[in-house]
């Protein structure tokens, strides 16, 4: 899947639907400014879905995809593809540990009003990803799957996308710790450069992409040569483009070329080590204007699609090293524990229930915040032996009657 964003605009994620909130500039008949963002390819599979949301490639000029090069196929051996045949979902994503990878946060999280209905999410434990899907094929679940713990073994920027400005493309990633090791040898090195350093790299026409596309040679990867990565484009100012993201400093407007189901590829830059991954495609910056009238929409004018956008490194490079490294907490009473240990902090107010979930993480980065550690979200072993430490003493008539395991 690959993210479809408007401005003038229509900004969405290229699997999903499209929220408007048009601007119009008197109640006669005007253009109007549009700003939202959708989901087009799973999203569409799951069901109401927009068809007119779905553009099935961003291409700029030429289409400049081709067969990734020879002193690249190391690379190639360390992207896949991640699927969900029950949700008919598919994106690419590449290996960043022994048995993590990387891809974007929308690829296994419904964002906020990608459907009319309330059909249900993914299912975390029916996601796949097959290293080198052309050749290799090594296939792996995500960790935790068989025993309802796949929730703790994801870490994303937002499990909740919002569809409208400002918009948190930037929180558009995922870390995800596989089952079995299927990356062991085929990690890829993050680096997290600033934006005017990828800009920089950019200009020496250093920075490129492989990316699995759905309309692209019977699901072969595909090499997009050297693209640009700026801040302003044509018809698209910097100063506008800032105001409908939040995090813009993380944001990475390129022009590497891509189909449905690139969302989630890495962006590379070469270096004189070899090529280092420096952001996540996940979507794609659209312009497109509506005919209003008196309040009402008359009619949308052709769309004009500006630049490909991307998570920077910087955004989740941090948090990768504590989650390679983390213990996860795997069964159910051991996050009961973590929530009523953070209940008794005043720090969680949702249901002691054994899952993880978005009130659990944010009570986690809550908790990380106040005693000034990495905020990652992380269920762990060191977090709850930290809480069981901190809250053992406390009286137990200030405890409200929970039992503490």
């Amino acid at each position: 899947m690959q993210g479809r964003w408007t401005r003038t605009l229509t900004n969405r994620m290229r699997d999903g639907r499209s929220r408007l909130a048009a601007l119009c500039l008197s109640v006669a008949t005007a253009i109007g400014v549009v700003t939202a963002i959708g989901v087009a390819d799973p999203a569409q599979a799951q069901g109401g879905v927009d068809p007119s949301g779905f553009v099935p490639v961003a291409i700029f000029g030429a289409d400049d995809r081709v067969p990734v090069p020879q002193r690249y196929q190391r690379l190639q051996d360390s992207v896949g593809v991640l699927f969900n045949l029950r949700a008919k979902t598919v994106c690419t994503a590449f290996c960043v540990g022994d048995a993590v990878i990387a891809t974007a946060g929308h690829c296994i999280y419904r964002p906020d009003g990608a459907a009319k209905d309330k059909s249900t999410p993914p299912r975390l434990a029916d996601f796949w990803f097959a290293r080198g899907y052309d050749a290799t094929r090594d296939y792996a679940r995500i960790a935790g799957y068989a025993g309802g713990a796949a929730a703790q073994n994801v870490l994303a920027g937002s499990q909740k996308l919002n569809l409208t400005p400002p918009i948190d493309a930037t929180s558009d990633w995922a870390l995800i710790r596989l089952a079995r090791p299927v990356c062991t040898k085929h990690a890829l090195t993050v680096e997290p450069l600033s934006t005017p350093e990828v800009q920089i790299r950019a200009t020496e026409q250093k920075v490129f992409q492989i990316a699995y596309h759905r309309d692209y040679t019977q699901w072969r990867p595909a090499y997009s040569k050297p693209c640009e990565v700026k801040r302003s484009f044509n018809g698209a100012d910097w100063s506008t483009i800032s105001k409908d993201f939040s995090n813009s400093d993380q944001l990475l407007l390129h022009t590497c070329d891509t189909g449905g189901a690139s969302s989630g590829s890495p962006l590379f830059v070469d270096t004189q080590t070899g090529p280092k991954v420096i952001g996540i495609n996940v979507g794609t910056y659209v312009q497109s204007r509506v005919l209003t009238q008196n309040g009402q929409t008359i009619q949308r004018l052709k769309p004009e699609t500006i630049a490909n956008t991307g998570v920077a490194a910087s955004a989740f490079a941090d948090k990768l090293e504590a989650f390679k490294t983390a213990t996860i907490l795997t069964t159910t009473t051991q996050l009961r524990e973590l929530q009523v240990r953070l209940l008794l902090r005043q720090l969680y107010t949702g249901p002691t229930d054994g899952t993880y979930g978005p009130a659990l993480k944010t009570s986690i980065e809550s908790f990380e915040r106040q005693t000034k550690r990495p905020i990652t979200g992380l269920a762990t072993a060191e977090l709850l032996r930290l809480l069981q430490d901190e809250t053992s003493n406390i009286p137990s008539s200030t405890k409200g009657g929970v039992k503490v395991p």
